[in-house]
């Protein structure tokens, strides 16, 4: 049951007098129920003049049977914190009656609301709801629900405090309390009328947990004009911005009126508000779909591939890499707009990835597809594999933001194998190297490695060298098998970078030691997990 009460009458006579759409009428009056809003527009300015005409003796309230569950917003009663609220006896005060020659009962329907900018009025009509699912469905976006979201014009922030103040003033002189957390918020009323409409339309639920977002963006012509009084007042609240066309944002505007005096509000500003020269113009419809992720592991088989694409002032070094060979796949089949990679840590260009592969995740941004079955997920995979025979992907799979979070744990705290190709100028013999793979635990102090001094700060870090095996080949060669903490320069461990790092192969073997190849042989994160086959 909501009602408007004989408290609501000057409210009411005030806003339709000042040519406020009835939908905003029914917020000033604290009317909470959903259904109610939904009600044809001439229906509820119907209502409400009828409601103006009928007589106080009649009936105390003018009820319209609804079920529904109260605004959140809504305080359900108002009570007055004193007794100059009322008259002696406790009664309302008089209330001015309504008569054939008043303004609000001659009301034209057309009219563009001085508060809402006619948001609540054609915006809220089949026509535009039809309008907003066609741009849906021309994007072709696979959902099974959806959020709404607006962006209103800044200057209803001010028509809206405008209007309070008239009916704050008016209840006033009335001596009823009137609180502004008691108004439905006008985002709050437009979505109660319009998620019914698209839901019917689009034949999905509205969620506001939905990951598939429907958003309008609306403007008015008028914005900058209402609200340069605000920037003379308050000229702290409002800096220029590179990527903004006006200094009247939204938030710039509601932190000048939290700022801005009433009395020189009121000066600035009629309240209530006039009415507008324009509608508003609904600037965008646009359609975004979360983020999905897809995780596996790599091999990379070429010594000639970077992980990324590899560009040096402009200019591409390689035709391709491991995150272009597996992305382009996933962005076709996805229809995505972009992508994300990242993986547990990285390889040099002509460094091979072999064993059970390195873990990586691959966000697609706004993906016009989203569902695909372990079976679809096998066969683009296929194709990945099929594609090139410099890389090779496995346990290809859908994972959520969250469980990326177990790949770059293993950045630091796991461990890795490798397979390192070592030359010597001095000719070895087996018992030469025999004595590395009686090493435990070796701490090595590597200061940032020059090859890399460009992209990562300067430091000194603590590594530890697990274990190694030797495999003696001749004089001049060995490959040494290492098991090492995540993060460990292997290149510089075996020639020592100019002592950079300290203690290397070099140094252990007292002769000069350089690295021909290097493998990584598994790389010992338990993620994602794996898929039978």
């Amino acid at each position: 049951m909501s009602s408007l009460a004989e408290k609501d009458r000057p409210i009411v006579q005030l806003l339709l007098d000042a040519g406020t759409c009835p939908r905003c009428v029914l917020r000033f009056c604290c009317v909470g129920s959903q259904t109610l809003y939904r009600h044809p527009h001439k229906d509820l300015l119907k209502d409400l003049q009828e409601f103006l005409k009928s007589s106080k003796e009649e009936e105390d309230t003018v009820c319209l049977d609804v079920a529904d569950p109260p605004c959140k917003r809504l305080r359900l009663e108002h009570r007055a914190e004193g007794a100059d609220d009322l008259k002696h006896n406790g009664a309302i005060p008089q209330l001015p009656s309504a008569h054939q020659g008043n303004p609000a009962l001659e009301s034209s329907p057309g009219k563009v609301c001085n508060v809402c900018l006619g948001i609540l009025q054609e915006f809220c009509e089949a026509d535009f709801v039809k309008k907003v699912c066609q741009k849906v469905n021309s994007a072709d976006y696979q959902f099974t629900s959806f959020v709404f979201s607006v962006s209103l014009p800044p200057q209803l922030s001010v028509r809206e405090r405008a209007a309070w103040l008239g009916v704050k003033q008016q209840m006033r002189n009335l001596g009823l309390p009137l609180a502004k957390d008691d108004i439905v918020q006008l985002k709050e009323a437009y979505k109660w009328i319009i998620h019914p409409q698209l839901s019917e339309e689009l034949g999905v639920p509205a969620d506001g947990k939905s990951l598939f977002e429907v958003s309008v963006v609306f403007a008015h012509p008028e914005t900058d004009e209402e609200c340069h009084f605000l920037a003379t007042a308050c000229p702290d609240c409002f800096k220029p911005a590179k990527n903004k066309q006006s200094v009247f944002t939204r938030m710039a505007v509601i932190k000048a009126l939290e700022k801005i005096k009433e009395e020189d509000f009121l000066k600035h500003f009629p309240c209530p508000p006039s009415s507008p020269k324009n509608l508003c113009d609904a600037l965008e419809i646009q359609c975004t779909n979360g983020a999905v992720f897809v995780a596996g592991r790599y091999n990379k088989y070429s010594r000639n591939l970077p992980q990324t694409p590899w560009i040096i002032d402009g200019e591409r070094k390689l035709e391709s890499s491991v995150e272009e060979l597996i992305s382009e796949h996933l962005m076709a089949e996805f229809k995505a707009d972009s992508f994300n990679f990242s993986s547990s840590g990285r390889e040099d260009v002509d460094v091979r990835t072999l064993g059970n592969g390195r873990p990586f995740a691959i966000e697609l941004v706004n993906p016009r597809r989203v569902r695909f079955s372990a079976e679809q997920m096998k066969k683009l995979q296929q194709a990945i594999n099929d594609s090139s025979d410099k890389i090779q992907v496995r346990d290809l799979q859908l994972v959520t933001r969250e469980a990326i979070g177990r790949m770059k744990e293993g950045e630091e705290e796991k461990t890795k194998t490798y397979s390192a190709l070592i030359w010597t100028d001095k000719a070895i013999q087996r018992e030469d190297i025999a004595f590395l793979d009686d090493i435990k635990e070796l701490k090595l102090d590597q200061k940032t490695p020059l090859r890399v001094l460009h992209r990562r700060p300067l430091a000194v870090r603590c590594r530890l060298i697990h274990t190694m095996k030797s495999e003696y080949i001749d004089e001049h060669h060995f490959r040494l098998h290492l098991k090492t903490q995540a993060g460990t320069y292997i290149k510089e461990f075996v020639h020592g970078d100019f002592g950079r790092t300290k203690p290397n192969i070099g140094s252990l073997l007292n002769r000069t030691a350089d690295i021909l190849e290097l493998d990584v042989e598994s790389v010992d994160v338990d993620w994602p997990p794996t898929l039978a086959d």
